[in-house]
């Protein structure tokens, strides 16, 4: 069989003789060009499914893709032939409310779904004799998610909001579920599991998606052999009476994190804005995690070189710095990581050679669009380079001006990131060097931000009295002040903050860890909005995961490239909300659903179809347009969720009230 890699999509005409002419080449031939961007760009509505008369929560393939199974407000589970648009099987599930997962059992011959539902209820079906086979009734809160995996046939497992993921066994000799996991013995009583997705390629990993910033990984083998070996040592009393049994071994837990987050959780909690993990899933290879952050953006992890939260540690000037005790910042979160920038000056630096002409012209491009203030535009621009130019520290810094001027949530993180990532390509950039403090100011690390500045100002002492830095040193101190006062107000108040305190804020040492070991995301995905229901889904599109598809409360599904994040496509695909999204396994064909009672689905239309109503051509002003809506006040998402539209809503967010345009002074945002 060919690999993907040998095969050139500049020359189809080769790869296709290829294919006919040798057969094992054929599956090869499939994989590479099963979703290609030309095909994403002709992408259209195909046909709506109709049979169900509620909300339509949850959609699933087959393994061989003929088949379509979906669940709805309705208690009605429906298999379709996605190819002729007919239904072949519906039943009543016997839920007594909304389904809200369904999924094929693996070795069934596809006659096994199981359901999940709001009753608190796990149902197994045979579709063959349309009956309920089996019913859970372990759970008590509402069932939102189940997995299953393809090398444990008998096996599956069910999140809820009871906080419990809970395994089930359908072998004759025991119809029975047990807890593998209960977040309320980390989170306290008021976590809730929401979704579940289990490792394609290693069915022993189980991810874990909750309310709060962190997504968990979990070996389900480890913790099984810690289970048995904990029962065998309880039955021959080998036990002391300190001894505290850990239902999870050390080991068989990591957690992962967008790293601004933890730091702005307390801001979106004093705003009502709620951050859980919506939906979780893995690509193809299994080495990658993708995630749908409700109150938030859309996320992907690299499970193989992991990435510990970018920070700042200032490198002292006599280079034998030492390390911020505890691996604690100043706003007492966990930085994760003391990345040292290396500022020694005869460090050689290979990262300032010119760019190749094509290169030249695009960052000419991306220099011109941030000009213009379209920074959007600027910021595809640059990372379109920067995927054949990873190595050139000027784009880096670029990007990192257009993210700090867009001011998108979690724009001034990825603008850190960039930053850190020009500085040690060149140590020497000047105008990366200062936009790093301003980035560390923005995003509260205010004691690093002054180090970082007073830093700047040492390394580059033309500027130390530029207006720039003179404005960013009076914020700086200014906010440091303000912060002093308030420690000193909360101290004159101990025993009102004390009785503040509740309960659930406290959590074991053991998740404190796992929390401090997380890791960060690799890439970021802007443009939807996910604020509004916590069944929003994330998907990677192709057989090599190429693309990301998402949907959105503003009723659209939006479709990026997964390696450069930008944006390629925006399709109306719900009247109100898109909540589903499930790629075919081996076709470029998408079933979407959401609050509409249909399904949809979508393939590359024809190239004579020169009309295609469902595209949203201006994809910037809908990304703009959902940023607003996830900044708004939760009044005004109600309302705007009930068709009323908002006039007047600010575009630049929480962090919109920097001042950075007037204070840049002599060090220039503009690009280089």
């Amino acid at each position: 069989m060919i690999c993907g890699e040998a095969m050139s999509a500049g020359n189809i005409t080769r790869d296709i003789l290829h294919r006919q002419i040798r057969d094992k080449r054929a599956l090869g031939f499939q994989r590479f060009y099963h979703v290609t961007e030309p095909f994403i760009k002709r992408l259209g509505l195909e046909a709506e499914l109709q049979g169900h008369t509620g909300c339509v929560n949850c959609l699933e393939w087959n393994e061989r893709g003929d088949l379509l199974a979906s669940g709805s407000d309705d208690q009605h589970a429906i298999i379709w032939d996605p190819f002729k648009h007919k239904k072949l099987t519906t039943m009543h599930t016997g839920h007594a409310a909304n389904i809200f997962s369904v999924k094929f059992l693996p070795h069934t011959g596809d006659r096994i779904i199981i359901t999940g539902a709001a009753d608190t209820k796990v149902h197994v079906h045979d579709i063959s004799v349309k009956e309920t086979i089996h019913m859970f009734s372990d759970h008590t809160n509402r069932v939102k998610r189940i997995a299953t995996a393809p090398m444990w046939p008998n096996t599956f497992w069910s999140a809820a909001e009871d906080g419990i993921i809970r395994q089930y066994d359908l072998r004759e000799s025991s119809k029975r579920s047990e807890v593998l996991i209960d977040l309320t013995e980390y989170c306290g009583q008021l976590v809730e599991a929401k979704c579940i997705a289990v490792n394609p390629r290693d069915n022993n990993y189980l991810a874990v998606g909750a309310n709060g910033p962190f997504v968990r990984l979990y070996d389900i083998r480890m913790i099984q052999n810690h289970r048995q070996s904990m029962g065998q040592s309880t039955s021959a009393g080998v036990h002391t009476f300190c001894d505290r049994q850990k239902p999870i071994p050390d080991g068989a837990g990591q957690y992962y994190v967008a790293g601004h987050l933890p730091v702005k959780l307390p801001d979106y909690n004093n705003r009502l804005r709620v951050l859980v993990a919506t939906y979780v899933t893995f690509s193809p290879d299994g080495t990658e995690l993708l995630v749908n952050m409700g109150g938030e953006q859309v996320y992907l992890f690299d499970l193989t070189f992991k990435q510990k939260p970018y920070t700042f540690l200032l490198p002292k000037k006599c280079q034998n710095s030492t390390d911020v005790p505890n691996g604690k910042t100043t706003n007492g979160v966990s930085n994760g990581i003391h990345l040292h920038l290396r500022l020694a000056e005869n460090k050689i630096c290979s990262s300032s050679g010119e760019l190749p002409p094509h290169l030249e012209r695009i960052k000419q491009q991306a220099n011109d669009a941030f000009a213009r203030q379209q920074w959007t535009q600027a910021i595809q621009l640059y990372s379109l380079a920067i995927h054949e130019a990873s190595h050139n520290a000027m784009l880096y810094g670029n990007r990192a001006a257009a993210y700090m001027k867009r001011k998108w949530d979690g724009d001034h993180y990825d603008g850190l990131r960039d930053c850190l990532k020009a500085l040690f390509l060149n140590p020497g950039h000047l105008k990366a060097h200062f936009r790093l403090a301003r980035c560390l100011f923005e995003l509260k690390y205010v004691a690093e931000a002054l180090e970082c500045l007073d830093d700047f100002k040492w390394k580059f002492p033309d500027q130390a009295h530029s207006s720039g830095c003179d404005a960013l040193d009076k914020d700086i101190k200014a906010a440091l002040f303000s912060k002093n006062e308030s420690a000193e107000d909360k101290k004159a108040n101990s025993s009102v903050r004390f009785h503040s305190f509740s309960r659930k804020e406290s959590i074991p040492d053991d998740e404190a860890v796992l929390r401090e070991r997380s890791y960060d995301y690799k890439h970021r995905y802007c443009g939807h909005c996910n604020t509004t229901t916590d069944i929003k889904e994330a998907n990677f599109f192709g057989s090599k995961g190429q693309f990301i598809v998402s949907g959105s409360d503003d009723g659209s599904f939006f479709i990026w490239e997964k390696e450069t994040t930008n944006l390629v496509r925006v399709l109306q695909g719900d009247e109100s909300i898109v909540n589903c999204l499930q790629p075919h396994p081996s076709y470029c064909f998408l079933a979407t659903s959401g609050i509409d009672p249909v399904v949809r689905l979508w393939n590359p239309r024809p190239e004579t179809e020169t009309e295609n109503g469902r595209v949203v051509e201006d994809m910037e002003s809908a990304a703009q347009a959902n940023q607003r809506r996830m900044n708004a006040d939760p009044l005004e998402v109600m309302l705007l969720n009930m068709g009323y539209r908002i006039t007047g809503l600010s575009g630049s967010g929480p962090e919109g009230s920097d001042d950075e345009d007037s204070s840049e002074g002599q060090v220039q945002c503009r690009p280089s």
